[in-house]
Order: C-alpha cells, then structure tokens, then sequence
C-alpha cells in the first residue's frame, strides 16, 4: 500500500484476513501526530511514548467498536485525548496535587526534558498555554498545533463548533496577553 487511503483502510480493518497489515498502515499514518498532541499535554517523551503505544493497543482490542460512523483520526484522537487527560488526572491524585500545582509540575519536566528541544520562545508558549484552562488548552492544541478543522475537533470532543471557536479565541487572547506580561 503506497498512498493512505481511509476508505480502503477501514474496510481492510473490518476483514480479519487484512486486519493486522490495515492497523500497521494506521499506526504508520497517525503515529507522529498522535504523538504530538499527546505530547503537548503530558509534556513527557517518556509517558507520550507510552500513551501512544496505549492508545494503539485500545484502538486494536476496540477495532469491532469503530463503525465508521466518525473519521479513523477522529476515533484515534478521541482515544488519545482520554488516555491521555486519564493519566494527568491519575498523576494528580497519585500526587495530592491541585489542577495548579499539577500543571506547575508538568512545566518543570518540560524544562528538564532531555527530549525537549524549544528554544526560549518555544518555551515561553507552552507556558502560556499552560495557563489556560484544560479544555481550552485542548481546544488550542488541537486547531493550533495539529491544524485541525472545527468541525473536526467538535467531532472528538462530542462538542459544537460554535463554542470551540469562542474557547480558541479566547485561548488565543490569553495566550498574547501571556506574551504582552512576560516580554
């Protein structure tokens, strides 16, 4: 399979007999950008690694849930997103922590991640976006970062596009508000 082709993908996936070799297409497909986004909330190369592969894995053992009904990036990001605000919120209660010490805490291991590579700028935006509230922050990386359409992000978080555009706008206003205290 040279081009990825959604329509063909899915139904490979449906059929037992092309069902492995379909699912190895997806992962080669969605991987890196799944990566990214899981990686814009954990901030960890370490645990995105490992939420990634968890993502995989459920997607594979839920593959006779998927119906089509949605895109496959769609589901995939869907199951990406709870894995990965399960593991923040686990991390959180595993710690005792507040929402703001939490994200505090996931700051410092983006500044002392080896794998991080930002330069100042770079650094100064993520945090700014941790200063946003979750679902904004979300709604942000998502359009901002993976280029998502609206439509596409109110299709993973089960939400309507006029409200993701307010939360993006007002994620936007903050975010240059961040800039405007910090410069």
């Amino acid at each position: 399979m040279s081009k990825y082709n959604e329509t063909e993908i899915i139904r490979q996936l449906q059929d037992p007999s092309t069902q492995r070799q379909a699912f190895t297409e997806v992962v080669r497909a969605y991987s890196e950008q799944l990566y990214w986004q899981i990686r814009r909330m954990v901030f960890s190369h370490d645990d995105a690694d490992d939420l990634l592969q968890n993502t995989f894995m459920k997607a594979w053992d839920n593959l006779d849930c998927f119906r089509g009904e949605a895109r496959l990036s769609t589901w995939l990001y869907r199951i990406a997103l709870n894995e990965s605000l399960n593991f923040l919120n686990r991390r959180r209660a595993e710690n005792h922590l507040s929402i703001d010490d939490a994200d505090a805490a996931l700051l410092n291991r983006l500044e002392s991640d080896p794998y991080f590579d930002g330069d100042e700028t770079q650094k100064m935006l993520q945090k700014a976006i941790m200063t946003l509230p979750e679902k904004q922050r979300i709604v942000f990386n998502l359009k901002y970062f993976q280029e998502l359409k609206y439509e596409e992000i109110a299709d993973i978080l089960g939400t309507s596009t006029g409200a993701l555009k307010a939360s993006y706008f007002h994620a936007v206003k903050k975010i240059e508000d961040f800039f405007g205290r910090n410069d």
